[in-house]
């Protein structure tokens, strides 16, 4: 399998989440965990896409020392586009990039895939070193502070804008 292609739908059609940790079918990945960008911030929702090449970039740039992987997921509750992405940086959401607030259940790994070059990797990461020197890391993961959390009780009121 060569390297994934950008806006490529994978073949599979489920719901990818590109991570370093160690999961199991049946585990439920849920918002309110240390992100895996952005050192230091609460993940207000969980981030998954159709498209092989995203997930892959979500499992090279994770946090953390362990092997990239990369799961299929379903989603427990509604998912909306994420804004990271759509309509600022792709209009229309080629990227096929949602986010949720609520958990997502593991369905299985994808064991063989190709992630991108060193050279593409390093490119990356000096991209995003740039952005957080000039401090326009900015991640949108806010929550409307009146509705509430699926964990019942109310949303955190500070830091509903991280960047």
């Amino acid at each position: 399998m060569g390297e994934p292609k950008p806006f490529q739908v994978h073949e599979s059609g489920a719901l990818l989440h590109g991570t370093r940790a160690d999961l199991a079918p049946g585990d439920l990945i849920v918002p309110g965990r240390p992100s895996n960008f952005g050192g230091g911030r609460t993940a207000n929702h969980v981030y998954v896409t159709e498209t092989l090449d995203a997930a892959v970039w979500g499992a090279e740039l994770a946090a953390g020392d362990g092997p990239g992987r990369i799961y299929l997921v379903e989603a427990t509750g509604a998912i909306e586009d994420d804004p990271n992405l759509t309509d600022k940086r792709f209009p229309g959401n080629p990227t096929r990039s949602y986010r949720t607030r609520e958990p997502v259940r593991v369905i299985g790994e994808l064991r063989d895939w190709t992630g991108h070059s060193p050279e593409q990797v390093q490119a990356m990461r000096e991209g995003l070193a740039d952005l957080e020197r000039r401090g326009a890391n900015v991640i949108y993961d806010e929550v409307d502070p009146t509705e509430p959390s699926p964990e019942g009780g109310d949303r955190p009121q500070s830091g509903d804008r991280q960047g």
